[in-house]
């Protein structure tokens, strides 16, 4: 069985910790704290990862990635991971903030577009195909007065707080039933969930 691995996208540094954008960091490091393991930077890999089993999964290792090149290069960090690994594109799993889907919502899919998304651009670029699963966490649409490249970089507001801490649950729950459950039985529950 191959390993599983998972790769959040977001931008590195305490300035964007807190952003819109890095919801897709966010989730997978709640999967690693639930998980005990810790992450550590590999400069070969230009990402920080977090590697180890689970109980429920015990003959199967988990790879978690968070690529540390900022959002638009994140494609350069998990090619170099996939390549090592001898993976194919497709066994990974890639979570991101997605701002066509309301606040707290959860899309799972099996390949498609970027949908604008410049992490999920620069994954397909790089990978040399868009046939790859994606988690998309929705992070509400930006005002109108107000650019999307502005909106994806600020801070959840106080009253999004608790939704967001709840859809963070929900989507730790999705990766940890794709850890042990065959992607099709997840997508069937969990395709579009609000």
């Amino acid at each position: 069985m191959h390993p599983f691995v998972c790769v959040g996208l977001g931008n590195p540094g305490i300035n964007y910790a807190s952003t819109r954008h890095n919801l897709g960091f966010m989730v997978v490091e709640e999967l690693a704290r639930q998980l005990g393991m810790t992450f550590r930077e590999s400069k070969p890999f230009q990402a920080a990862l977090a590697k180890g089993n689970w109980p429920e999964a015990p003959h199967r290792g988990i790879h978690l990635l968070l690529p540390l090149t900022y959002m638009n290069e994140s494609g350069r960090a998990v090619r170099k991971y996939v390549d090592y690994l001898k993976m194919e594109p497709s066994q990974v799993v890639v979570v991101s903030d997605d701002a066509a889907l309301k606040l707290g919502g959860l899309r799972l899919r099996e390949g498609g577009s970027s949908g604008g998304h410049n992490g999920l651009k620069s994954l397909s670029l790089h990978l040399g195909t868009e046939d790859y699963v994606r988690l998309k966490m929705g992070i509400g649409s930006n005002a109108e007065h107000e650019s999307l490249a502005d909106y994806v970089l600020s801070d959840f507001t106080q009253e999004e707080t608790p939704q967001i801490e709840e859809a963070i649950k929900r989507g730790v729950k999705v990766l940890k039933m794709l850890i042990t459950e065959p992607l099709i039985k997840v997508m069937s529950q969990y395709t579009e969930m609000h």
